[in-house]
């Protein structure tokens, strides 16, 4: 996820000053309207930024936990099922055990020396006895059997019950995240409906992205294998769709959703967040930097886009600025990652 963008020095690609307007800009027509009582912060710009930010940081938080939750609940789910096969199991063998149990009582399952002095044919008690001998042997295996079955059962339940309460927990935590990221827009929204109108109409044309004089020429910019060929063309495909904090397309992105959306139809998967995305692949110097190179930025890595050549990259900025190029050095790059 990206929001507002601060230009940093990155060597060896030019940023001019319409890229600086670029990075500067935040999306005040698709945030909304707000009272008209909203004090303007004395710098606004360099606050909207800092709102922009933590927003983006809580996004990639709430990208995580989901991303858990996701994997846990089909997890509980998995286990629920076995669960279930392993009490059908346990019961089927209790089952077994009863007909065993009924069985050395027909055959005579008294004490045997009771049993000899009441038997007129001692053959037949001798071939009864074998009976209970070899029924014995069978239902200490089963009895042995059931105690492994019932512990595993057992062992299963429990693991099962901690999942759901780490679950519960991660639903506690996606909405917690959630919530910080919609009151840090809900701020920023503030801000940027308190600054003066022709502030707003800059960020406004700005984060449309639309009618822009400096959109690359990148004719010449060839992809070093077909896997990035792929990602690259999939990245150009969304130029244009709308930033949606939390989304992966197709309709809407984040900053990860839209790396990790691309790369799909490159047949690679990408973890979610760009924290994760960040150790996909082996890092490179940002002067090697290749067209489907992933770079990530900030200390935090807390966003990520797509070099796709001439020192310009393809990203989901930021709430009302469209996937679109901006200069690779928009911010401090931490990383360049190769998948």
């Amino acid at each position: 996820m990206g929001f507002h963008r601060r230009l940093a020095p990155s060597s060896g690609f030019n940023r001019g000053a319409g890229a600086a307007l670029c990075v500067l800009s935040a999306a005040a027509a698709a945030l909304g309207a707000v009272p008209a009582s909203a004090a303007p912060h004395p710098d606004g710009r360099a606050e909207v930024d800092r709102l922009y930010q933590q927003a983006e940081e809580a996004t990639e938080a709430y990208n995580k936990a989901g991303e858990r939750a996701d994997a846990l609940r089909h997890e509980v789910n998995d286990a629920q099922d076995r669960i279930a096969r392993q009490q059908q199991r346990i019961n089927t063998m209790r089952e077994a055990l009863g007909s065993l149990a009924g069985a050395q009582y027909r055959s005579g399952g008294i004490d045997p020396t009771v049993a000899l002095l009441f038997s007129d044919d001692p053959q037949d008690y001798l071939d009864r006895a074998s009976l209970i001998d070899r029924i014995d042997v069978r239902r200490a295996g089963q009895l042995r059997e059931l105690q492994g079955a019932m512990r595993e059962l057992a062992q299963e339940r429990a693991e099962t019950a901690g999942k759901l309460a780490e679950l519960e927990r991660g639903r506690k935590a996606v909405a917690s995240h959630k919530a910080t990221v919609e009151e840090k827009l809900a701020r920023a929204r503030q801000i940027l409906d308190g600054m003066p109108a022709a502030d707003r109409a800059a960020f406004e044309h700005a984060s449309r992205g639309d009618d822009r004089a400096d959109l690359p020429d990148l004719s010449g910019a060839a992809a070093p294998d077909g896997r990035a060929a792929a990602a690259i063309a999939a990245a150009r495909a969304a130029l244009g769709k709308p930033y949606v904090w939390g989304a992966s397309g197709p309709s809407g992105f984040d900053c990860s959703g839209l790396m990790q959306w691309s790369y799909a139809h490159a047949g690679i998967h990408l973890p979610r967040t760009s924290q994760e995305q960040r150790y996909a692949g082996h890092q490179v110097p940002l002067s090697q930097a290749q067209p489907g190179d992933l770079v990530v930025y900030r200390s935090d890595a807390s966003h990520v886009a797509m070099y796709v050549g001439h020192g310009q990259v393809i990203h989901a900025p930021y709430p009302g600025a469209p996937v679109r190029y901006d200069p690779v050095g928009m911010m401090p790059v931490s990383s360049v990652t190769r998948p």
